[in-house]
Formats: structure tokens, sequence, C-alpha cells
């Protein structure tokens, strides 16, 4: 009946244009995504050092990867730092974006400075922290503090603390920003009828907030375990991976592999298997959430 009212008013029906719309996102993300996701899948199966020709040798690179005793030391490592970062940003964030969700004005001036680590770039905060944490020209020298002056990027355990607080300090800001909104979107008469049941500060976070901040919880724990498995430059600046492999994650050794070994294929296989680790963690995420969340969001705002 719409569409016949539509017809006779000359207008043609919305929904047919939602598709073309959507069509220069969907050439972009075909451009920039799966076409580029193929090409590696592809690249995969070859021997190619990054200059010469490239010679197809089937399972060869994958057989090289999955026989490698590194893989299964950077494959723990890089679900150590995915464990350790969110256990580290999720909580903090969560506090601080309802921190940062009430209405006084230095809560506002508050944010935009937690918010200035997202901005800078992680190999230049990885220089910065580097220098501070020299042990003879760093932070600790210059205050003559000897609990500074360690040799934090020489030790493996420091050096992993170093990574998953330099990480934590860049990037929970992000999260808090999400958390604000997620905090900003639960009705205020959950709180008023909280409070006239006599329900303090504490008890209303923990009983209305986290709950009404699952889905939000979910959506900044997939961003966060997606993005773990991207850490590259910070820890390439910072550590190396070194001391010896205590900091080598999976997208370090590919880059290892492919830039510097020139195993073009092999470096293919493992951005692979980071695709499909980061796929299914993604959908275990979502499966976590249950039903859709932005639907449960919008029965929460109405």
């Amino acid at each position: 009946m719409s569409t016949l009212t539509a017809k006779q008013s000359g207008r043609r029906p919305q929904r047919s244009i939602l598709p073309w719309l959507a069509t220069p996102a969907l050439l972009l993300f075909t451009g920039f995504a799966v076409v580029p996701l193929v090409g590696v899948f592809a690249l995969s199966f070859t021997t190619w050092d990054g200059i010469g020709s490239i010679r197809p040798t089937g399972l060869t690179s994958w057989r090289a990867v999955l026989t490698d005793p590194g893989l299964p030391h950077a494959l723990w490592v890089t679900f150590l730092v995915m464990a350790v970062s969110w256990a580290v940003q999720t909580p903090i964030s969560i506090l601080l974006g309802t921190f940062l969700a009430g209405r006084q004005r230095y809560r506002a001036v508050l944010g935009v400075i937690y918010f200035i680590p997202l901005m800078l770039s992680s190999a230049a905060i990885a220089i910065a922290y580097e220098a501070l944490l020299d042990p003879n020209f760093g932070l600790g020298a210059g205050l003559k503090i000897e609990a500074l002056s360690q040799d934090w990027l020489g030790r493996p355990g420091l050096a992993f603390g170093v990574v998953i607080f330099v990480v934590s300090w860049q990037f929970i800001p992000f999260h808090s920003l999400i958390y604000q909104g997620g905090v900003q979107q639960i009705p205020k008469s959950l709180y008023e009828a909280a409070q006239l049941d006599g329900a303090g500060r504490v008890r209303q976070f923990f009983g209305i907030t986290l709950p009404q901040l699952k889905y939000t919880i979910i959506t900044s724990s997939t961003l966060m375990v997606v993005g773990s498995l991207t850490f590259f430059d910070l820890i390439f600046v910072l550590t190396e991976g070194g001391p010896g492999d205590a900091t080598r994650v999976l997208a370090l050794d590919m880059y290892k592999r492919g830039f510097q070994a020139g195993l073009m294929g092999p470096a293919s296989a493992i951005a692979v298997i980071l695709v499909l680790v980061g796929l299914a963690l993604a959908l275990l995420l979502r499966r976590l959430g249950g039903r859709d969340a932005g639907a449960s969001q919008l029965e929460g705002a109405s």
C-alpha cells in the first residue's frame, strides 16, 4: 500500500535508494579490504623475496610457519598481551568513562586532557618512553630515583610490563570515550528510583551502571582484543621483540619474516592466521553478547 501511495505521489520508494547509498562504501571496502586479503592469501602459497619474481610453491610457506618452534611462543605472547592489556584497560576505562559522564564543566576539560595520548603517534610515544626509561639518561637518572633507574627494557618481565603500561596509557582514553557515551544513554529514571530506595553511588554503579553497559563492554572488548592483534609499531620501536623474544608478538614476527628476512610467503601465512584469529575472537565476543546490542540499547533508551 505504501508503494502504491509513493507511486501515486510521484516519489520513488525510499528503500530503493538505500542500496545505492551503500554502494560507495561497499566499493571502498572491497578495494581496500577484500582484494588485499585475497592477495595476501594467494601470496601465502608462493615464494617471494619482495623484489624478484613470485613463484608458486604450494604449501611450502605454510609448512615452514606451522612447523616453526617460534610460532607457539609468538602466539602465546600475543594472547598474553591481549589478555593483560584487556584486564588493565577495561576497569580503568569504565571508571573514567563513568566519571566523565557527569555534567560538571571540569569533567569535560579533563576529558579533553585524557584524550591527548590517543592523538599521538604510537612510534613517537615509544620513542618518548624509551628515552624516559633509559637507565643512564632517563627520568630516573635525572631525578636520581634509584627505583626508576632500572633496566626496564633489558629484562623480560619489566619489558613486558612496560609494553602493557604504554599500550594502556595510549588506548584507555578511546575506550573511556566509548563508556562515557554508554553511561550517558542510561535512563536517568533508573538512578532516581535507586536513590529513592536509598542506594548509594557504589550500589548504583554495580546495580545499574555495569549491567546497563553490558553491550558497551562487548563492543569495547571486541575493539580492544582485535586491535591487540595488530600491535606492531609501538613494540617494534620500544623493544624490537626483546629482550630475547619476550615481547615478540605475531604481528612483529610477520614483519621480521617479510621485510627483514625477505620471506613474503611465510609472512603472508602469518597474516592470514592473524585475520582468522581476529575473526574467531570477534565472533566469540559477539556470541557472548547474546542478542543484537543495538536493539537492546534502543529498548533501554526508550
